[in-house]
């Protein structure tokens, strides 16, 4: 019998804890793990760079030739590269770009682990397991708060807030590959949990669906 690569989808809107519990999940499992939201922001940044304007298709899609020295930079963890990579997300040719990328590493020999908005959907909808890994807003906005204050940056909840539902707004609503659940993922708020419960919470819907517990 052929057993199918242990590929693990982890989807969710930003500050959800998406990328903890996916970093955990490869930590548990063995398995590589690959932030897609790392590519988008770093398409962003390279627009930013470059002087273009992110709600332009020709300049984003320009901008994802960026050079891999890119992906090390600090600042694609910042607020306004992820408002950036939510802008550039939403044009088809970009994502196009980005796919087989990403399609290469969920099918690598021995399997792996992908976190992003559209990896169960589009990426790798044949993974024998899949999340979606959400939480509500102000819940998100607490901890993206938290962690500019540990950097120093100043800026209120109310802002956070409002820049999540822009962002959860054009995820859910873009015409190339919007964000939802994808059919079969095991739903996790992580709204009441702190890391290490949602972790485990985590641990257990993907052992069950590979048939591990």
């Amino acid at each position: 019998m052929i057993i199918a690569p242990p590929i693990i989808a982890v989807d969710g809107p930003t500050a959800s804890g998406k990328g903890t519990i996916a970093k955990a999940l490869a930590a548990h499992f063995g398995l590589p793990h690959l932030d897609t939201g790392l590519l988008y922001r770093a398409v962003g940044r390279q627009v930013f760079l470059d002087g273009g304007d992110p709600d332009q298709s020709a300049a984003a899609l320009a901008a994802t030739s960026f050079p891999e020295s890119l992906l090390h930079d600090p600042e694609l963890r910042s607020e306004a590269t992820g408002g950036l990579a939510s802008r550039v997300s939403v044009h088809p040719h970009v994502r196009a770009a980005l796919l087989e990328r990403q399609r290469s590493f969920a099918d690598q020999l021995g399997g792996a682990v992908l976190d992003g908005r559209d990896i169960g959907t589009v990426i790798a909808p044949h993974a024998p397991a899949k999340l979606f890994v959400t939480a509500s807003v102000p819940a998100r906005a607490h901890r993206r708060w938290l962690e500019m204050q540990r950097r120093g940056e100043t800026v209120t909840l109310e802002e956070i807030e409002a820049d999540l539902a822009a962002r959860d707004e054009r995820d859910r609503n873009r015409a190339a590959a919007p964000l939802r659940q994808a059919e079969g993922a095991a739903l996790l708020d992580t709204s009441h949990l702190p890391p290490d419960a949602a972790i485990a919470a985590a641990i257990d819907l993907v052992r069950q669906q590979l048939g591990q517990g």
